[in-house]
């Protein structure tokens, strides 16, 4: 146990490690001095920032719909419609919980364990007062019980009713406001994004929380991780709200809800899904990214993924910004057919994981 139990701290540091390292790795892969994108992206061949356009051409083949590769700060290959900006699903989790470590950055949370019935007294009384003990931290690693029969922290549920609670309390009960404008102060004008960026993607008033963006501005949202939060001379989001976001899963050991239901607030509506829908999480989920880490049978996430990378995932696969640290790589796409997220854990043969390993291998790697 001892050597396994060294093997997991060592990952750990290196999953800390190699984010940094290569924020500084792509300076001097570029003359010294982090690239950004201003106005517009600045592009560059895929040859010439060590991609193979052949592997690239494959992905796109594989991946279909629309998306972009970005090496170095630079747009190095894109197919289908870039300025299009439409739903990304569950991708836009990990960009609702980056708007959480905005409020804490900004002095309106304390941090991401306050309680959440500070913003939402019903949950004194709501079944009996089991979801009084719910912090902001167990709604962004779907440890909510919220809906449900377990308490806060005792079970893995991946509840769209629980994310519909998340984005409706941060919005308008910490920003005091709606989530688009809290997007576009945020990060939306910070960072410059090209397109329509909206948490009204339907134009439905049940369907609040769906976030639009085209795939070239979520790259942007990407190559803010990519870069430690900081965005040319500027801090947008500290480095350890980064660092917390991309290191802390969930345990592989967490059980998953019985999927007893219990009541909600009056009137709860679902951001798309139900309270229960899928059981892979534990070992991989955190802060709605998800890590290519281990689950409970030692099977990794991705197994052709560098360790270090992470995604956000909408629709299994088919609405996705991936992060590569070791590669200096972000890559986005949409509207695709690929939705096998959840079957590949330890299984090369997903398309998910297909196309991942075209990533790799695009980028030099064997």
């Amino acid at each position: 146990m001892a050597p396994r139990r060294h093997y997991a701290q060592l990952m750990k540091m290196l999953c800390i490690l190699l984010p940094l390292l290569w924020v500084f790795g792509g300076r001097v892969a570029n003359g010294g001095e982090s690239v950004f994108p201003g106005v517009h992206w600045e592009a560059r061949m895929p040859e010439g920032v060590g991609m193979s356009r052949e592997k690239l051409a494959a992905l796109k083949e594989l991946v279909g719909g629309r998306g972009c590769v970005v090496r170095h700060g630079y747009m190095v290959y894109a197919w289908g419609d870039q300025s299009k900006s439409s739903d990304v699903a569950s991708a836009f989790k990990p960009v609702l919980s980056t708007l959480l470590f905005m409020a804490i950055q900004e002095g309106r949370l304390k941090s991401a364990d306050d309680l959440v019935v500070e913003f939402e007294p019903r949950f004194k009384s709501l079944n009996n007062g089991k979801d009084a003990t719910m912090t902001w931290r167990h709604l962004a690693s779907q440890m909510s019980g919220y809906g449900l029969a377990e308490a806060p922290g005792d079970a893995y549920s991946y509840n769209d009713f629980a994310l519909t609670l998340y984005y409706d309390l941060l919005t308008q009960k910490v920003f005091k406001t709606n989530g688009t404008e809290v997007l576009r102060t945020r990060l939306a004008e910070p960072l410059q994004f090209e397109d329509i960026a909206t948490f009204d993607a339907f134009r439905r008033a049940d369907r609040q929380g769906r976030l639009a963006l085209s795939v070239r501005d979520f790259a942007r949202f990407g190559l803010l991780y990519l870069r430690n939060g900081q965005w040319r001379d500027k801090g947008v989001i500290k480095p350890e709200f980064i660092q917390m976001a991309i290191n802390s899963p969930i345990p592989a050991t967490t059980p998953r809800t019985s999927g007893r239901e219990a009541d909600m607030l009056p009137g709860q509506h679902s951001i798309g899904g139900t309270r229960n829908i899928t059981p892979v999480g534990p070992g991989y989920y955190s802060f709605n990214w998800w890590l290519n880490q281990t689950n409970l049978a030692g099977q990794r996430l991705y197994l052709d993924a560098p360790v270090d990378a992470y995604v956000a995932s909408g629709h299994g696969g088919k609405r996705t910004c991936w992060i590569f640290p070791s590669l200096d790589l972000v890559v986005c796409w949409n509207d695709s057919p690929i939705a096998d997220h959840d079957t590949s854990p330890g299984n090369p043969d997903t398309k998910c994981n297909q196309a991942v390993k075209l990533l790799v291998q695009a980028a030099g790697r064997p």
